[in-house]
């Protein structure tokens, strides 16, 4: 029977592991510039309207100089990284290793690979001025929610966080203002204020673009996790 000791024997190296996935991803991550994250499903189909909204608004942020990254998987994530790609922007994929679903896209032209979840969460966060949430599953809510607690508590600027599909993602906010805000008041009322809704590609783009202007010096991103 094992008495545990293999695990404390392997821990010091998995810390060395950790260290190069973190140095690896922030050299290469470095030097992409300004960059936009979109989340959303792996399973999300070419026919779908969100897989064709994802490719128009990568490929709106990329004509305007800013990198996309995405997991670089199928579904919504491979629409994104198309619609960078086709505009001939930078196109990243912080692809990571799971027994189903993932598997890098051919749209990428930045690729990282990542073991651990939480290194290439960092990594999404940390190097980008803007999120877009397309529909998608636990993966893309679990970021969501992440990244607005990020903003909420002032560990990071106040990105813009455009959720995309108002009938995907109305549910969820009225549930949030009836059950979090207004019943139970775990939240505070204008919490709800820092996400924006919208059905438009276009507008998406003008939101990330209206808050990089706001910035004052193109190209440089403000601090986070600094």
């Amino acid at each position: 029977m094992s008495n545990g000791n293999g695990f404390i024997q392997e821990d010091p190296w998995r810390i060395f592991r950790i260290m190069s996935e973190f140095v690896d991803s922030f050299q290469t991550m470095s030097h992409v510039g300004p960059a936009v994250t979109i989340f959303g499903s792996a399973r999300t189909k070419p026919n779908d309207k969100y897989y064709r909204a994802a490719t128009a608004i990568a490929k709106g942020l990329a004509q305007h100089n800013l990198a996309v990254v995405t997991g670089g998987g199928p579904g919504i994530m491979e629409a994104a990284n198309k619609g960078a790609a086709q505009a001939g922007g930078k196109s990243v994929g912080l692809n990571i290793e799971l027994p189903h679903e993932q598997t890098g896209n051919r749209f990428t032209n930045v690729p990282i690979h990542f073991h651990y979840f939480f290194a290439r969460k960092v990594c999404f966060v940390k190097y980008s001025l803007g999120f877009v949430y397309m529909p998608g599953g636990f993966g893309t809510l679990d970021e969501l929610f992440e990244v607005i607690t990020l903003v909420q508590t002032e560990r990071i600027p106040q990105f813009p966080l455009v959720l995309f599909g108002r009938e995907h993602w109305s549910g969820l906010l009225q549930w949030m203002k009836k059950e979090l805000a207004q019943k139970n008041k775990f939240i505070n009322p204008v919490d709800l204020d820092l996400v924006s809704v919208t059905d438009s590609p276009e507008e998406v783009v003008e939101l990330i673009r209206d808050y990089e202007r706001r910035l004052g010096t193109p190209g440089v991103l403000p601090k986070a996790f600094s």
